[in-house]
């Protein structure tokens, strides 16, 4: 048990700091720059009486349209250390999915690396 909750902390803190430095690093995807769709992570509040994934499904399908559209789009549902999902979105989209209700806060996924430059451990030395 114990080492479930340490492992949901540290996922947590994680998610936290994704969330920070996309926050810091999402002003340009956000503005309208990119016309094709990109993966964000939208962060919602947990839904009470539904399942995640089809809480997310409804959240999408207010912005595109449809329910297939939606799924098309629908990357993957966050279900347990954090409540949310990933999905492929345009500027417009992710403009209006932040205005849905229950939306937390979304940010466009990318990879970032926490090390740069040559030499590793031999620079240690």
């Amino acid at each position: 048990m114990a080492k479930t909750t340490f492992s949901s902390f540290l996922l947590c803190l994680a998610l936290l700091f994704s969330i920070s430095l996309n926050f810091l690093l999402s002003s340009a995807a956000m503005s309208g720059q990119y016309a094709s769709p990109a993966v964000h992570i939208v962060y919602t509040e947990k839904p009470r009486d539904e399942e995640p994934e089809a809480y997310h499904i409804r959240t999408l399908v207010s912005v595109l349209g449809s329910e297939e559209a939606a799924k098309e789009a629908l990357v993957y549902s966050y279900k347990n250390a954090a409540s949310g999902f990933s999905a492929r979105l345009t500027p417009d989209q992710v403009a209006e999915v932040s205005k849905q209700p229950g939306v937390l806060h979304v940010v466009q996924s990318g990879t970032h690396q926490l090390h740069s430059g040559g030499g590793g451990v031999s620079r240690l030395h």
